[in-house]
């Protein structure tokens, strides 16, 4: 199939693809026995949906989403142990990873502990001094002070430290790739066990911990208890699932649906004064979860206090949430700092070892810990590989990577640990950490490089960009974008849908601070529609609109409503573009 509208290079250097026959034919299928509108039916057949399905798939719910939860192995044995700490009142601490997904999975549980007048110890460690997971220490002071450790979004590959909490029983609720043998815990839940089936290994730890309180919503009914409304608690499920990157498929789509819905009702006051401090002025989405406030919880655990995030999250106090959200928002600041400079000696490295191997990677000295997950992201965008950046402090180094779709970098990384060229490292298919020394380094990367490319890593051109159809400017309407929105939510495993615009007239450029353009274009026939790029003029994108002279283009990108002064109108994110 040829490229769509011929466009072969657009200005950022990718090619268009457009939808193959069979999905343009099942999407005809669909828009037949539907009555829904074509760009919707096209969205719908992209993801592989049949005409039956396609008013559920609309319309998810955990009703029909919902796993039960004892398909996991060993949740049934942890949730009762957790039961048996709450009944006789006896000393919990929960152990949790930095991010997100740790931070919203600790929230969750202490909110439910909470409803039953009981409060925990939380423990995160820090990203520096005590890197990720438990470790032998932290284990053991937390052992001498409690009868039951809940270990987080962590703990999975933990052998020692697990067997250095003596005399507390350890439970652990998580979702990175186990290996062959697990630590001597009471009880390990983690759908990506090497015994699990695979078919929740979409779950992020957030995921697991509710399917957890659902089971023990089961069993306290059983001894005519009530819990409280875990509904209400889909918020932070939601936080956790598109922040952590996990694929939205599945129950996750209802988890975020529903979470979204939760959110928008603004009842929890961590979440609430986050949102605020990030000016969210509209409905939650996945995207503010993803970019305004998951960037934010993170940035205490990547350069402030590693547990801020997940104590924002769990507080019921507006003055102490206030307080939090605004260190949270001038940490996160200062994080895009550190990064920017990450980043742009990142990329000059990578780029003189060449962006066409199977591995991108970069290390440098005194690179913070904190920012190198980011930065393999931006490696990764720009070179449509896997990629992994290391910072080092003498001759330690801790490094993170991040994946390409079809690219399982967690368990390479894996592979590494057992043949002995990294000290530990670990993870999932679309993310991973590491640490090694100096001497590691090089024979590291070349071996990991090695087993990229048997997953053919780097067989991948530049990254193609993939459109579900052509739109004039007179059919984006938002009647149509609310209508595609019911696909959602949108994310990692379920990208929004994208459209061409096809041979367009500029109307208006304008400038939106130092780097976005702000653009109206039309079809000559009277319809016109605004467009917004951001970051254009750090790109060939803006220069080329800016001063586009007359020229018509193609125009690529996603709708959404725009929604200023009390008014809303449809509005392109616009991505890309080429000479028509």
């Amino acid at each position: 199939m040829g490229p769509f509208l011929n466009v072969k290079r657009s200005l950022t250097g990718r090619r268009w693809v457009g939808p193959d026959i069979e999905v343009a034919r099942q999407g005809e299928a669909i828009a037949q026995a539907t009555g829904l509108p074509a760009p919707l039916c096209n969205v719908l057949a992209k993801r592989g949906v049949a005409p039956q399905d396609a008013d559920a798939f609309l319309a998810p719910t955990l009703k029909d989403l919902l796993p039960d939860p004892r398909s996991l192995r060993d949740l049934e044995k942890a949730t009762a142990r957790i039961l048996t700490a709450v009944k006789a009142r006896q000393k919990i601490a929960i152990f949790a990873d930095y991010d997100v997904d740790g931070g919203t999975s600790a929230a969750l549980i202490i909110d439910w502990l909470r409803h039953f007048d009981q409060s925990a110890t939380l423990y995160i460690p820090d990203r520096i001094d005590e890197g990720y997971g438990p470790n032998d220490e932290a284990m053991a002071m937390l052992a001498a002070a409690h009868d039951l450790i809940i270990c987080v979004d962590c703990g999975t590959l933990s052998h020692g430290p697990i067997a250095a909490a003596v005399g507390a029983d350890v439970v652990v609720l998580d979702h990175h790739l186990g290996d062959e043998t697990l630590p001597p815990a009471h009880a390990v839940v983690n759908p990506n066990r090497a015994d699990e089936t695979g078919d929740l290994a979409h779950l992020c730890a957030a995921g697991v911990v509710f399917l957890m309180l659902v089971e023990a919503g089961r069993q306290l009914r059983i001894d005519n208890v009530n819990g409280p409304n875990l509904l209400n608690m889909l918020d932070l499920v939601a936080l956790g699932t598109v922040a952590d990157v996990a694929p939205l498929i599945g129950v996750n789509r209802a988890l975020v649906r529903q979470g979204l819905t939760v959110m928008a009702r603004r009842e929890r006051t961590g979440i609430t004064a986050l949102a605020d401090v990030s000016r969210m002025d509209t409905a939650p989405s996945s995207y503010h979860l993803g970019f305004l406030l998951g960037p934010r919880v993170n940035a205490g655990g990547r350069i402030g206090k590693a547990d801020l995030g997940a104590r924002l999250l769990a507080t019921r106090d507006p003055h102490e949430a206030k307080a939090m959200a605004e260190r949270l928002d001038m940490l996160n600041t200062e994080r895009r700092e550190i990064e920017n400079n990450v980043r742009a000696a990142a990329l000059e490295q990578a780029e003189e070892r060449g962006f066409d191997a199977p591995l991108v990677w970069a290390a440098g000295e005194s690179w913070h810990a904190g920012v190198v997950g980011i930065v393999a992201s931006r490696l990764k965008d720009a070179a449509h590989r896997p990629a992994i950046v290391i910072g080092f402090d003498g001759d330690a180094g801790k490094g993170s990577g991040r994946s390409i779709s079809g690219i399982d970098l967690g368990a390479a990384i894996q592979k590494l640990t057992h043949e002995g060229l990294i000290e530990k490292g670990g993870g999932h298919k679309m993310a991973a950490g590491l640490s090694l020394s100096r001497a590691q380094l090089e024979p590291a990367m070349a071996r990991l490089s090695e087993l990229m490319a048997k997953q053919g890593a780097g067989d991948a051109g530049p990254a193609d960009l993939r459109l579900d159809g052509m739109l004039m400017p007179g059919a984006a309407q938002i009647e149509l974008i609310e209508q595609l929105e019911k696909a959602g939510p949108f994310g990692a495993g379920a990208p929004a849908p994208r459209f061409a615009f096809p041979d367009v007239e500029l109307k208006l450029t304008k400038r939106v601070g130092e780097t976005h353009l702000k653009i109206s274009f039309g079809d000559g026939l009277g319809a016109r529609i605004d467009a917004i790029c951001f970051g254009a003029l750090d790109t060939p994108l803006g220069p080329a609109l800016e001063n586009h002279a007359g020229k018509r283009f193609h125009l690529a990108g996603r709708l959404e409503v725009n929604s200023w002064g009390g008014r809303q109108s449809p509005q392109l994110r616009l991505e890309d573009a080429a000479p028509a």
